[in-house]
């Protein structure tokens, strides 16, 4: 069977794409440069992200993960399913839909997306009541707050 035998399929192009050219915005881990979302070529969507200690617990229904650590604050974690795991350079996470996942602590990583990132699979838990003694404190702190203006 020669080479011309072979039955090829579609072609799909290479890409090569820049990350310091993507504009970062915002995500719940901090701010992310998210490339291949967009190319229905690419089977996954690969990000630069800076994560913030302002990161947001949040989880995914279709999308799995994998953050690949390229640097960390020292005590940086990733939390999972309210499981904390120490972070380090180098280290990889594999995060699976419906994992509640929240890094702490500022690092960067590259997060590789499957299938390729769609932003409307970002979901978040509703807030937890407060508790009779939080909501007290809670509106007394707001009546204080009114006051002093």
């Amino acid at each position: 069977m020669g080479s011309d035998d072979i039955e090829s399929g579609p072609v799909v192009r290479a890409q090569i794409l820049s990350l310091k050219g993507i504009e970062p915005v915002a995500c719940p881990c901090g701010f992310a440069r998210r490339a291949f979302g967009k190319s229905a070529e690419a089977p996954v969507s690969v990000h630069y992200t800076q994560i913030t200690r302002a990161a947001r617990t949040h989880y995914h229904r279709e999308h799995h993960e994998i953050y690949v650590v390229l640097s960390c604050e020292a005590g940086a974690a990733m939390e999972l399913d309210g499981v904390l795991h120490p972070l380090e350079p180098l280290m990889a996470v594999s995060i699976p839909p419906f994992v509640r996942h929240c890094a702490i602590g500022e690092a960067t990583i590259i997060n590789i997306v499957s299938p390729p990132f769609d932003p409307a699979d970002e979901w978040f838990d509703p807030a937890p009541a407060a508790t009779p003694r939080e909501a007290v404190h809670q509106g007394y702190l707001s009546n204080e707050a009114q006051h002093a203006e």
